[in-house]
């Protein structure tokens, strides 16, 4: 195990991350979008979708994902398409892909300061994103990177400067536990070896088994805490009463359709035919 004594530049202890913040809704043209911040690391998440259609060599049957990745400046590179690839792959894993089949979402990522971890950064702002957009999610991705010193220590969440210093880092995305974010997810019980595992890692540099696992250790302490600050931020930023809206219920001999909107709504009706009904989160009085 790493030594937990280390000297960092900005003076953090090695388990303590660069302040945390996250703001959503804040692209009116976007269906989802969300800034995340990790110190000096700045990324704006959007959300396009769920639109009609895939690209060729996509499943019709399942939704796809298409991530699109602009840097601070510059064109993108070979490292930008990996993060691209990378970030692919760990949303199409906590997205619940059968629910629109034959349709692309397509995630947005402009990189507006990179500090360090701009990948782990990147994904947790595109999953508050895709949580702003109403998405349906199995669970959020929380990522963390854990580095290893050249004295041995594990740190988290490291800066650039401490990035091209240490010998090696991993970023690790791990599973957001359901019940703290999403109240309608399954229950714990259903779910726990899916909390328990990870997603993603992505390793750079030479870094033993036994201190991998040390960062696995303390990686997933420290998404615990972001899984934590996701929760308390997005009950900070959900309006206290739901936009009241209004339709019409058409009543045929043991049939019910909805409309415009309101999908899977079913009652039965004893005696009206027709009836207008304004319905919120909280039971109205009939009238």
């Amino acid at each position: 195990m790493g030594a937990m004594t280390v000297d960092r530049a900005d003076g953090r202890s090695a388990n303590q991350l660069r302040p945390l913040a996250c703001s959503r809704n804040i692209l009116h043209r976007a269906h989802g979008s969300a800034r995340w911040s990790q110190g000096d690391t700045i990324v704006l998440a959007a959300v396009y979708g769920p639109k009609a259609g895939t690209k060729k060599g996509e499943n019709p049957e399942k939704a796809s994902i298409e991530v699109i990745w602009k840097p601070k400046t510059g064109q993108i590179g070979k490292l930008e398409k990996e993060y691209e690839m990378i970030l692919k792959r760990t949303l199409q894993s906590v997205c619940l892909m059968t629910i629109h089949p034959n349709t692309t979402t397509s995630i947005i990522v402009q990189v507006f300061g990179d500090d360090g971890a701009l990948l782990p950064c990147a994904i947790n702002a595109s999953c508050a994103a895709l949580v702003d957009a109403g998405i349906p999610l199995k669970h959020l991705a929380v990522a963390i990177c854990c580095g290893l010193t050249e004295g041995g220590s594990v740190i988290l969440d490291p800066t650039r400067a401490e990035e091209q210093k240490i010998q090696a880092f991993a970023y690790l995305v791990f599973p957001n536990s359901p019940l703290s974010v999403l109240p309608s997810a399954p229950s714990a019980e259903d779910d726990a070896p899916i909390e328990n595992g990870i997603i993603t890692s992505v390793t750079h540099g030479v870094m033993p088994v036994v201190e991998y696992f040390n960062c696995l250790e303390r990686g997933r302490a420290a998404c615990a805490k972001i899984s934590e600050f996701h929760r308390r931020s997005l009950e900070s930023q959900v309006p206290v009463v739901a936009r009241k809206q209004t339709f019409e219920v058409l009543w045929w001999p043991h049939t019910l359709t909805a409309w415009p909107e309101f999908h899977g709504f079913a009652c039965n009706l004893s005696e009206a035919d027709v009836l207008t009904v304004a319905c919120c989160c909280m039971d109205m009085p009939r009238t």
